[in-house]
């Protein structure tokens, strides 16, 4: 092979590697176009508010139950649990800073912990309340958490309750109660307001729940343990089983 030959077969080969390192760049910046588009259009968050106060117990085990519901429906879903009880905010403070004349805002902006976390609210693509049942109300935490969350929807001028963005809701309560004999008021007149806001919400009750794990250590001799053990046996993994489906549906669902 002449001088000439070798310089034109080399000339020629390094022009075929370099097409070929560009049609791979270019596949591979398509690639991960693609990949960054379908994270954006199809990544569903999901925000789980837990307002009991003991970690590990009923509540916060729907709540868990819940959230592997949702992360088992696909890889591009976003489940963030908070606890109240670990936070520091005060319930609604009548500062009245969301009715202000031309600053009417529907988040409230009265700053503490809650602050940021009543804003990624604003923008989930789902909710989920959790609390158990105590002298038949949720949990002042809860209690406090939803004045924060639902004044600012309120309008003083017509009544009318509006939220940033609609979204589905899930209620979950755990109770000492009974199906057929419990005080129960639930989520109380807040629950109008979620509806109103928000749409009609799902509603799972675990019933007739077990308070502490050993009986003999506490003055609960108004309860029978081994009655509360036969419940827990015959509906606790049922209860779980709701939470889990309905997680499951959440994160399924089509956004409107």
């Amino acid at each position: 092979m002449n001088r000439r030959d070798f310089i034109n077969r080399s000339l020629l080969t390094l022009g075929f590697l370099t097409f070929g390192s560009l049609i791979k760049d270019t596949t591979m910046a398509y690639d991960m176009n693609g990949i960054t588009d379908k994270t954006q259009k199809k990544m569903k968050r999901i925000i789980i508010i837990d307002g009991g106060p003991r970690r590990n117990m009923n509540t916060t085990q729907m709540l868990q139950k819940f959230a592997e519901g949702a992360q088992s429906a696909g890889n591009y879903i976003e489940v963030r649990t908070i606890r109240l009880y670990d936070i520091d905010y005060k319930c609604c403070m009548s500062c009245m800073a969301c009715k202000l004349k031309g600053r009417v805002s529907n988040v409230c902006r009265y700053k503490d912990d809650l602050t940021q976390i009543l804003e990624d609210i604003s923008q989930a693509d789902g909710l989920v309340l959790g609390s158990p049942i105590y002298f038949g109300e949720v949990t002042g935490q809860m209690r406090a958490f939803m004045e924060r969350l639902s004044f600012p929807w309120l309008s003083y001028n017509d009544y009318s309750m509006t939220a940033p963005k609609r979204m589905p809701v899930v209620l979950i309560e755990t109770m000492n109660g009974l199906p057929e004999r419990n005080n129960s008021n639930g989520f109380g007149s807040m629950e109008y307001c979620i509806t109103a806001a928000l749409g009609q919400p799902q509603h799972i009750v675990a019933y007739n729940t077990c308070q502490v794990k050993d009986y003999s250590r506490y003055e609960l001799a108004g309860f029978s343990e081994e009655a509360k053990h036969q419940w827990r046996d015959a509906h606790w993994e049922e209860d779980l089983q709701k939470a889990f489906d309905a997680g499951r549906k959440m994160a399924s669902s089509k956004e409107e």
